[in-house]
């Protein structure tokens, strides 16, 4: 049977332990140390750490008072965005010397659609290796790269050969590359998901791809479907190099547990004043407002209202999650309360793309017998 794949090249590009290694970069002091970008106190979280660090066990989203105790020798460095994101720029204008569809996901990393690209070079695995050369010699810092027909094999690629490497999996070695695959790495299977998949004896893509349709989707429910795809090469989202906006937020975590609402509102202003400054600086508003709470306990609660009316006013943002927070009463004392604004007014824009890209001639395919070169 052949599979017939959109002819796609695509490079996902990840930078090597992105804050860590800015700070490294930036600070001579630090290099070849363990670090972690984050707090370190009793309520610090590690938001990135350095590959020294990570050889102990230390990770992002850890308490960090547990990553001092896997690496005493740890040393906190507080986060920089303004820095970040000036780099960031720096290695986007990279990817757009050779093409416009460039999607990034984050500030350190993003998908290239390179099928045809500015310099005429049909091999996308050169382009990756160029475009890594040149960001560790105009950027200073490193980069690895998956290459394939589609976005998701890319992703699952740019892991392999970590850090500063890059993997290639050509069209013919798509469903042997995804069988051989821990389900582990699969993009979108997460820590529940693979628990799940492995009490029904799912541990590989091979063990995936023996499951029926209805099966998957009778277990997963809407990724069901996603995953009988995938593990067969079929993912034909494209690379969007406008990404549209779902959401704006704002959340913060509190150095004590708060215990009465009336000690919440002061927080909560600060917030709404965080998520209007954000809306007005991507000149966009939203109907719905989230108001996000994570009791001492880490359960995490959500309360939503729909308005008639856009807004991006930090006063009607402010009432409604004033609203929100005395709809009912807490469950326990909160760690962290969180703002957002969604439904926006960037949706009706996009229905409009929608229609027209489906006027769009479908894409020639190719089958995986024919030798393509990446």
């Amino acid at each position: 049977m052949t599979h017939h794949f959109p002819i796609r090249k695509i490079i996902h590009v990840d930078m090597d332990a992105f804050y860590a290694s800015v700070a490294q970069m930036d600070d001579s002091n630090l290099r070849g140390k363990p670090i972690a970008v984050g707090g370190g106190g009793k309520r610090g979280v590690v938001s990135a750490a350095s590959y020294e660090a990570r050889k102990f066990g230390v990770k992002s989203a850890m308490a960090g008072n547990l990553a001092t105790k896997l690496c005493p020798e740890l040393i906190f460095v507080r986060p920089n965005f303004e820095r970040y994101s000036e780099i960031s720029k720096k290695i986007r204008s990279i990817f757009y010397d050779y093409t416009d569809l460039v999607e990034p996901l984050s500030l350190d990393e993003a998908y290239l659609d390179v099928t045809k690209n500015k310099k005429g070079n049909p091999s996308a695995s050169l382009i990756a290796k160029e475009i890594r050369e040149r960001i560790l010699n105009e950027v200073g810092l490193t980069a690895s790269a998956g290459i394939s027909i589609n976005k998701f094999i890319a992703k699952v690629a740019s892991d392999y050969n970590k850090p500063n490497g890059q993997k290639t999996v050509n069209p013919e070695e798509v469903l042997a590359f995804l069988e051989e695959l821990d389900i582990r790495k699969f993009y979108g299977v997460g820590k529940v998901t693979s628990e799940k998949m492995y009490q029904l004896g799912i541990f590989t893509g091979l063990d995936l791809k023996q499951k029926s349709l209805e099966y998957l989707d009778k277990h997963f429910g809407k990724s069901g479907r996603y995953y009988y795809h995938v593990v067969r090469g079929i993912h034909n989202s494209e690379v969007k190099p406008n990404r549209t906006r779902k959401s704006l937020a704002a959340e913060r975590t509190f150095s004590e547990n708060l215990s009465s609402e009336v000690f919440m509102l002061e927080k909560l202003e600060n917030i709404a004043n965080e998520v209007s400054r954000r809306m007005t600086k991507s000149r966009v508003a939203g109907k719905t407002v989230t108001l996000k709470i994570k009791y001492s306990d880490f359960t995490l609660q959500t309360r939503s209202k729909t308005l008639t009316y856009y807004i991006s006013d930090k006063s009607i943002i402010l009432d409604t999650a004033k609203d929100l927070l005395y709809q009912e009463k807490l469950s326990n004392s909160v760690r962290l309360l969180g703002i957002s604004l969604s439904n926006l007014n960037t949706e009706s824009k996009k229905m409009k793309d929608v229609s027209r890209s489906q006027n769009k001639v479908e894409q020639p395919s190719i089958s995986v017998q024919l030798k393509f070169e990446f």
